[in-house]
């Protein structure tokens, strides 16, 4: 009778874990969206330069290049992102589209860089 009641010991104890860890996961996918409203987009890659202060680039997977403004409204530090760059780590980048005049090339305004 002792087996019966460790085994649902266990199974109680990771039936919770993967609870908690689908609503921590949910909760990170989506805090920036809920954050800034619907206008936010998501790409993920790895950073490939930095600079002028912490603008940065990103190469996504399939090997599009995008580059970021990174402003006051940026949640991220430069020696963060200087991290990234030197361990080639995998980056989450939370942005949205600038507006800007017509005539000039489409900019990316990052809000949080993980």
């Amino acid at each position: 009778m002792i087996f019966p009641r460790i085994t649902a010991a266990i199974f109680v104890v990771l039936l919770i874990g993967i609870l908690a860890a689908a609503c921590v996961g949910g909760f990170a996918l989506f805090a920036p969206m809920l954050t800034y409203g619907n206008s936010m987009e998501h790409a993920d890659g790895k950073i490939v330069s930095v600079g002028p202060g912490k603008d940065f680039v990103l190469k996504t997977a399939t090997g599009a290049s995008l580059h970021f403004q990174c402003d006051s409204s940026c949640h991220a530090s430069l020696a963060h992102m200087q991290r990234h760059l030197h361990e080639g780590a995998h980056t989450d980048v939370y942005y949205m589209p600038c507006r800007g005049p017509i005539d000039r090339a489409p900019c990316l305004l990052a809000i949080d860089v993980d």
